[in-house]
């Protein structure tokens, strides 16, 4: 428990330094340029959103995830002793074969927690995924095609959708800020982007692997790391999805998302960055649904707005 304690007053004091570091001593006075260019966060769609071109694809709820995420949900965590561990993340999401744990979560002896989800996508192209990593964070609405219940904001650092650079190059070395519900519980994320081939990953033609630390966009906590790979199939293609949380690091913030996401409210909360077994399983669901849902319009979407 002194543990627990020792680390929760020391993320407690991290986000109040950025807070502080954001705002000055002056408080309010000195945040108010970034509140009034800072954008909104709200559940579902607004009526100027259904002037977007892309209207079409917004739904009014997410689709159900499939049934082995549900099963995988119901039946609780898995043995820690068939879970791999994340050095071994590389070879669990090798270019062929499977991993004795597709879809599950669990925690691991040293407290890390570990989610996993395999999604089928029927007509769905790594390329699609390339291209919707790069194209969906620039504006709130986007991101909430992926998952229309939960996602309520989003933000890039870097607004790289109109470059003439690969679709990688669009959200590789860039984060992206957002608010999101993960089951219950209020998430404001701060995901950082990395290059997959440096860290070890093998990516054939026609396949790809996306990489990112997660963060929190208000403290400068580093909370644990995610993984996608995506693999074509005679149908289509497959996602693999791994996280791996309390894996913590630093990192350092960007004043401003900093400052606009505590204008959205919460703060920041230090029992949220104590992550469990109740988050893991919310995440996989989440995932679940998520990765569903938009594979089931990707390639219309793509087809449509990638050139």
């Amino acid at each position: 428990m002194t543990w627990i304690k020792n680390r929760r007053t020391f993320l407690g004091a991290a986000g109040v330094s950025v807070f502080a570091a954001a705002f000055g001593s002056r408080g309010r006075a000195t945040a108010q340029p970034f509140a009034q260019s800072c954008a909104a966060r709200y559940q579902g769609y607004r009526p100027e959103d259904f002037a977007r071109p892309y209207a079409r694809f917004m739904a009014a709820s997410t689709a159900r995830a499939p049934r082995p995420v549900l099963d995988a949900y119901a039946a609780g965590p898995i043995d820690p002793a068939t879970i791999p561990t994340f050095d071994a993340v590389t070879a669990d999401l090798a270019a062929s074969g499977y991993s004795p744990v597709e879809t599950g979560f669990g925690r691991l002896p040293d407290g890390v927690v570990f989610a996993a989800v395999k999604t089928d996508m029927p007509r769905v192209t790594a390329t699609m995924w390339d291209w919707w990593f790069g194209w969906h964070s620039t504006e709130p609405a986007r991101y909430k095609l992926w998952h229309p219940d939960a996602h309520l904001h989003a933000s890039l650092r870097d607004d790289r959708t109109a470059a003439a650079i690969p679709d990688r190059a669009k959200y590789i070395g860039n984060t992206t800020y957002v608010d999101e519900y993960v089951g219950p519980k209020l998430q404001q994320l701060a995901i950082e982007f990395r290059d997959p081939v440096q860290h070890g990953f093998d990516i054939p033609a026609e396949h790809t692997v996306v990489l990112g630390r997660v963060g929190s966009s208000i403290a400068p906590v580093d909370l644990g790391w995610l993984a996608h790979q995506v693999r074509p199939t005679p149908e289509g293609c497959e996602m693999r999805s791994r996280f791996y949380l309390n894996m913590r690091g630093m990192h350092v913030p960007n004043l401003r998302e900093a400052a606009c996401a505590v204008s959205r409210g919460p703060s920041i909360d230090p029992t949220d960055l104590v992550l469990g077994l109740d988050l893991a399983r919310d995440l996989m669901l989440h995932c679940g649904q998520e990765m569903n849902h938009l594979a089931g319009f990707l390639p219309e979407l793509h087809a449509e707005f990638s050139s």
